[in-house]
């Protein structure tokens, strides 16, 4: 399964699973029209995570989007039909067709670009038997600490979220067998947190690093 992810830019993850089906995770800085998602998870609304040019790049007229509460009105204005919207709040369990899913927070503890009350979230998605945990914009807050998955995909570049060292003390408390590394280089932190991220993991948990 590892093969069939990849990261696009910043936070944005394209998983092709065994039955083919396609699944995003905050597509952005998408090169071309695809137009091939099934499934879109949003975590929230900062246009890097929710850009409405790159949704209108992978959409197409049967895609599902699973989005926090306060953008679904947005979903509609780009032409998701009602049916095939589903929008989520923190700390849920959720199906969307053959998916199991639930929800976990994401918020800054100690600095305001992404607040608890803001009810954003990181996903666990259950993907060919694998739990894949993608993180959205985070601190190492409380909620995620004992969370349980296979595969965690985390932030490191620091400044809005965990820095490198942060996200390995994350990684080190829940023990996943994959972490990758995410939102660096594109707008803030760079390669070289991705690879102090690996460094300081060494020996614990393997991490792969797709965007270099």
């Amino acid at each position: 399964m590892i093969d069939n992810i990849s990261l696009l830019a910043q936070s944005a993850i394209k998983i092709k699973n065994n039955k083919g089906k396609i699944i995003y995770f905050d597509p952005y800085k998408i090169v071309k029209n695809y137009n091939d998602a099934d499934y879109i998870f949003i975590t929230h609304s900062h246009y890097d995570h929710f850009s409405e040019e790159d949704l209108n790049k992978v959409k197409k007229n049967n895609t599902k989007i699973i989005v926090p509460e306060e953008i679904k009105e947005k979903c509609r204005y780009l032409g998701f039909n009602d049916d095939d919207i589903l929008s989520v709040m923190p700390d849920k369990y959720y199906y969307i067709d053959e998916i199991k899913f639930n929800t976990v927070r994401a918020y800054n503890g100690n600095k305001d670009f992404h607040k608890k009350e803001y009810n954003w979230v990181g996903y666990i998605v259950e993907i060919d038997n694998k739990k894949v945990y993608v993180a959205g914009d985070t601190d190492n807050v409380e909620e995620i600490r004992n969370i349980k998955c296979d595969i965690a995909c985390v932030p490191v570049g620091g400044t809005y979220t965990m820095t490198a060292e942060e996200a390995a003390d994350l990684i080190s408390e829940i023990k996943p067998s994959v972490a990758i590394p995410i939102h660096y280089k594109t707008i803030v932190g760079s390669v070289e947190d991705a690879y102090k991220f690996k460094e300081l993991l060494d020996g614990k948990v393997d991490v792969l690093i797709l965007m270099k």
